[in-house]
Formats: structure tokens, sequence, C-alpha cells
């Protein structure tokens, strides 16, 4: 059986195991789970400090886990919300592509635009040495951006379509930092569901 509308596609990065899944659910399948997400999910938007400065997250943001494990990163810690039944068949078909079970997802609406997620790397302790991350995305194309930490040459860009799965795992996290830049284009809403293990 096929899980995929269409084939994996491999990212041939130096000291990455990066695969793009262009069309992991149907464009009538993703219209349905984003408007889902988008009314039912209990966002939030937190405060994050930035070199001593205050300032509002440039995104909305929600925490779905198991057994009441928080998940803490840029000096955020989030409390998990108890699965939903459309995220938990959501989690089954990602686990069933990565081969992996996951415990938690992060989930990030971006309004437009202005909203963003700046350099980093997933590479928080309670991640695990080698973590494994899938991003499934939902709503408008953004580019996802990839910079090699120690070789500014090493840079690669990728538009995320919707209905897309991400996956990165192996040494991804200790080579790579990776965006979602801000655009002036008028853009509408996109939201993504990042799923991680938490040790």
């Amino acid at each position: 059986m096929n899980l995929f509308n269409s084939d994996p596609i491999s990212l041939h990065l130096p000291n990455a195991d990066i695969v793009y899944f262009p069309d992991f659910y149907s464009l009538e399948e993703s219209d349905k789970l984003f408007e889902y997400l988008k009314t039912e999910i209990p966002w939030q938007q937190d405060d994050i400090t930035v070199f001593g400065k205050k300032y509002q997250q440039p995104r909305l943001t929600s925490l779905f886990g198991n057994a009441g494990k928080p998940y803490s990163y840029s000096n955020i810690t989030m409390q998990p919300h108890q699965w939903t039944s459309n995220l938990l068949e959501i989690k089954n078909k990602v686990e069933l592509a990565c081969k992996a079970e996951f415990s938690t997802v992060l989930l990030n609406l971006y309004r437009d635009g202005k909203d963003s997620n700046g350099w980093h790397a997933d590479d928080e302790k309670e991640l695990g040495k080698n973590p494994i991350i899938a991003s499934l995305s939902f709503g408008a194309e953004r580019f996802f951006y990839l910079k090699h930490k120690s070789d500014p040459t090493l840079k690669h860009k990728l538009l995320l379509q919707n209905g897309s799965l991400l996956l990165m795992q192996g040494e991804t996290q200790h080579f790579w930092k990776h965006q979602i830049a801000k655009t002036a284009k008028p853009i509408a809403p996109r939201i993504n569901l990042t799923f991680r293990i938490l040790k």
C-alpha cells in the first residue's frame, strides 16, 4: 500500500538526513484539516526575550503531548493539552511514514507574511542526541530556509506546500539551522505541526 500521493524526495545535503513528502495529504484533506486546526486549536501568543528585550512571539503556538510533559524553548515553557481524536489520526499517519512514535506536537500558526520563526536548530536537551522532527504544513506555502552552522556557503531553500511533510533526522540539528522568514508579500495563513519525541 502506498501511503503517499507522490514519491518522497531526499535533500542531498552534507551532515543532514532530510526527506520531503510533497503531497502527504491531498488538497481536499489539507484544506479540511487547516480549517479544523485554525478554529479548534487553543492558540496562544507568548512573550520571548531577545538580548534582554521582551516582545511578543511573531506567531501563535499550541502544544499537545503525552503524560503532561512540558516543552521548553527560547526561555518559554509550554504545558501540553491532551491529544484530540483528529490530532491522534494525523499523528498515526505521520508515525507510519517516519517509522517513529512521537510524544509531542508543537503547532505554529503563521497569520500572515509578518509572522515568522528565526534561525534556530531543534537541539533542546529533552529532544535527545539525534532528534527526529516531522514537520507538517497546511495552508499557504512558505519558504523553509536551511543554512549550515559552520560553512556559510551551504544553504538551501524549499517551498513547503499545503499538505506536505518534511522529515529531519540523524545529525541534521547538529549541523544545520532553519527558519521561516518574514515576507512583505501578502500571504494567507499557514499552520505547521512539528512532531517530536521528548526524552
